[in-house]
Parts: C-alpha cells; structure tokens; sequence
C-alpha cells in the first residue's frame, strides 16, 4: 500500500512540479545511499539501490570485494568470510549482500527525508531555468498576484515574477488578477533558486507584440531591424522586406490600422512610429526623423556622425519635445546625429546640396592641375618634363629646344613671372570693378560725367573729326 502511493506521489510531483519521475527516483536512490554510509556503513562502501517503478518497491545492496588481506573493512571482505557465505567464491569476486530497508531507524529515515527533500529542490530549480532559459527574450501572458508600491508579482505559471516599479510603463495602473503581457528580460540562477526578470519598458516587448500582430513579420516576411523606445511615450521601429509586393509599413500599420492599434493599446496609449530601413545610412536618418522634413543629410563616416539640415519651420519637430524625437532617431539609427535649422546653416556658412558638389569638384580639378604647375616650373628651370602632359597640344616649346642662358632660367625668373601674374591679376580686377555698373540707372542725367583730365592718353584732334564707319579701315590705315 505504502509502495503505491510513493508512485501516486511521484506522479503528482511530475505534474505539479514539472519535475520528471527518474529524477526524484535518483534523488531517493542517492539519499538512501548516503544515509546508509553515514549511520551503517563507511565512507568507502558500496552501496546500491534498486527501485521497481512499477510497485515502488525499495531494495538495497552491500558490495565487497573478496581479498587476500583485508585493508579496508568497509569495501573489503577476507576470503574466509566470503566462503562462509558461500564456498564458490574466490579472490577477486564481489560479494553482494542484500540489506533490509527496516534496518534504517528513525535518524537514517529522518536524514534520507531531508536528503530527497534537497535533491527535489534542486531538481526544482533546475528544472525551472530550463523551462524559462528558451523563454528569455521573449513575451509571456501572466496574472497579477500582488501589486505594492515598489513592484508588482506577476504569476507566470509555475512560479512568480518580479516586476519592479521601474520596470512598469509609466502612468500605467496594474491591479490584482490583471492579465497582463510582460517581456522575459532575465533568467538568473542562484543557491536562492531561479530568478525570473520581466519588463514592460524593454523595447524588444514593442518587436515581440508586432510579431504576435503581423503574420508578414512573424513568417520572415518583414523583418524588424531596429527598436527604438521611450516607454510610455514614443517608440520608432524600423522595418524591411526584400519582396518588392509587399508594403513592410503597411503590413504593420493592418486593415485600417488593427494591428498598430492593438499595439498601441497593450502598450496604455504608446504612440509608435513605423519607418522604413534602408542600408544608405542617408536615407535612413532621413527616415528616422518623421515626421520632420529633411533638406540635407551630410555623413562623416570616421566619427560616425550626422549633420541633418530641416527647414526653419521643421526644426522644433525634427527635435521633438524635451529632444525626444532626435533621441529616438539616434538610438534607431545608431548615428550620431546634428540638427540644424537652413537659417542656422547659413549662418555659420555650412555648405551642403548643389553648392557642396559643386565645391568638391572644383577641389578635386585644382588637384588635378597641380601636376601641370609643377611640370611649368620645371620647364622654366630648363628640367626634363614628362611628354604624356603635353601630348595633346603641338605648339608647346620645351626650354631644351631654346637657347636660353641657364643662368637666366633661375628662381628669379620664376618670382618675376609670379609678380606679372598677379600684376595682370590686378588689372583685370580692376577693368572688372571699372565695368561694374549699375543697370537700374536709367536716366543719362544720374550718370556722372568724367572729366578729360580723367584719362590718361594723349589728346588728338582727329578724334573730334566724323567717322564714315564705311571708310574705317582707310581711316586707320592713313593715321
């Protein structure tokens, strides 16, 4: 009868507990094992322990080994003895003696009892991480046992979970025997037992409820490539999909924004932003920053940094409220990013757009000149240049070719050239500014007349004379 029940008890275990039937049979076997060796045996017995799981009924068993020289009365039995229990046995065999379960008085029991009360435990507790090890990361539905004022106990089943305060969205009311979903942040164990962490803040609850909504997502259809949160207020998700017929956005957004909608309400109102990924990091960021317009985004690829320039109307969205909307754009995108407004821009001269091209290019041709200066100082130094710069034109004189004093051809002449140059310069400058008139005046009285002592020529009274333009030609020949 006894036995029968150990068996019934063994399987409520199992079903209660999760704890499998094996396990607790090796636990009792252990127990047993080592209540014997302390109360009956020795340290270095040998002890075994069969149990019919059938019938639950019990059975234990001595070994020695039978020897020449007994060294250890505890593992070890004399030849003479062994043939007292029976005359076949020999030096070398084992001889196993059954022993009566009822030879364990109350101390062995009481022992054997804490001894399997301890292995269940541990059976427990590792049983229990196993289970919710594979859960981590991951959403769970539980009920509210108990709320206080510093966190709340969600019963997830076998055993409860800790959600503290911190972890709650805030503004959010949780009662008692409130179903609610919570996201396995944590799986901890300890000599204490298993630890067992939810968050409701955690931005991977956000990933996980789109999953549970969107078959698209669940399927790989859509996947979700970043999560950015502020509980309780705001979150972005960013998402992609390679099928070209499929809208990822719209996927999540649903039939007349069911899905979103049911996010929105698990999460107590949280409003969500669903963007698109693309791998242009310029895109991207663009993206990141809805509902704002963006003008221009300029990346700096070594400090993994971002200027973004929105309209002056847009800047006080692009930012957010408190700097919320860049905050969240930044933890979406993972870039360091920069706002600034087109009057901001200009004024601290920041280039960007066309005029930044345009910029780049011209760079980039004053670069590619430089070859052509440095052959030019060359040729004047009366040095070899290289023929492939010249190849294109027939009229270029190389100072070799000319007869040139080599002592002319020195950094003097160089300076002289560079001087003219600039002389020209100027005096281009100069007829440019001279030209420089106003259109907007229109009436010859507003011009100012220049005097004659103005230019510097020699006066010629042929001048004055009428010009037939037809005989202009003769005119000049005859001057």
């Amino acid at each position: 009868m006894a036995s029968k029940k150990f068996i019934q008890a063994l399987e409520l275990l199992e079903s209660e507990k999760g704890i499998q039937k094996e396990i607790v049979l090796d636990a009792l076997k252990e127990a047993l094992e080592k209540s014997y060796k302390k109360n009956y045996g020795g340290p270095e017995s040998i002890i075994r322990v069969d149990i019919n799981e059938n019938n639950g009924k019990i059975r234990l068993y001595e070994i020695k080994h039978v020897v020449d020289d007994v060294n250890d009365e505890d593992f070890e039995l004399s030849l003479e003895e062994a043939q007292v229990i029976n005359p076949k046995y020999q030096v070398g065999d084992d001889v196993v003696t059954e022993i009566d379960p009822e030879v364990f008085g109350r101390l062995a029991a009481i022992q054997t009892k804490q001894l399997l009360k301890q292995k269940i435990r541990e059976a427990e507790k590792e049983t229990l991480y196993n289970e919710y090890i594979d859960k981590k990361d991951d959403i769970i539905t539980g009920v509210v046992d108990r709320v206080e004022d510093r966190f709340a106990i969600i019963n997830i089943g076998r055993t409860g979970a800790l959600l503290p305060l911190n972890q709650q969205i805030p503004g959010e009311k949780i009662y008692e025997g409130q179903h609610i979903k919570v996201y396995v942040s944590d799986v901890e164990r300890s000599t204490k037992g298993t630890h067992i962490g939810v968050s409701r803040t955690e931005p991977g609850l956000v990933k996980r409820l789109f999953e549970m909504e969107v078959p698209e997502i669940y399927d790989g259809t859509v996947e979700i490539k970043s999560v950015s949160r502020e509980a309780g207020d705001r979150s972005k998700i960013a998402v992609y999909t390679t099928n070209d017929n499929v809208d990822p956005i719209g996927a999540c957004v649903g039939p007349k924004g069911s899905r979103v909608r049911n996010v929105v309400n698990e999460l107590n109102g949280e409003m969500i932003d669903i963007i698109e990924w693309n791998e242009d990091p310029v895109v991207f960021i663009s993206h990141a920053l809805s509902p704002s317009e963006v003008v221009h985004v300029g990346i700096n690829e070594e400090d993994h940094s971002a200027l973004v320039i929105v309209p002056d109307n847009q800047l006080s969205l692009a930012i957010g409220k408190k700097g919320q909307n860049a905050r969240l754009a930044v933890r979406l995108t993972s870039w360091k990013i920069d706002i600034k407004s087109v009057s901001e821009a200009a004024a601290e001269g920041i280039i960007y757009g066309q005029d930044a091209e345009f910029e780049k290019s011209f760079e980039a041709e004053m670069i590619s000149d430089e070859p052509i200066v440095e052959e030019l100082v060359k040729t004047v130094m009366n040095e070899p240049v290289e023929d492939d710069i010249y190849e294109e034109s027939d009229e270029v004189v190389f100072a070799d070719n000319l007869d040139v004093d080599e002592s002319v051809a020195e950094e003097p002449i160089i300076e002289e050239i560079v001087e003219n140059t600039a002389e020209e310069a100027e005096d281009t400058e100069e007829i440019l500014q001279s030209n420089d008139i106003d259109e907007s005046i229109e009436d010859e009285e507003d011009v100012e007349e220049f005097e004659d002592d103005d230019y510097d020529y020699d006066y010629d009274p042929k001048y004055d004379e009428d010009i037939d333009y037809d005989e202009f030609d003769k005119y000049y020949d005859d001057k």
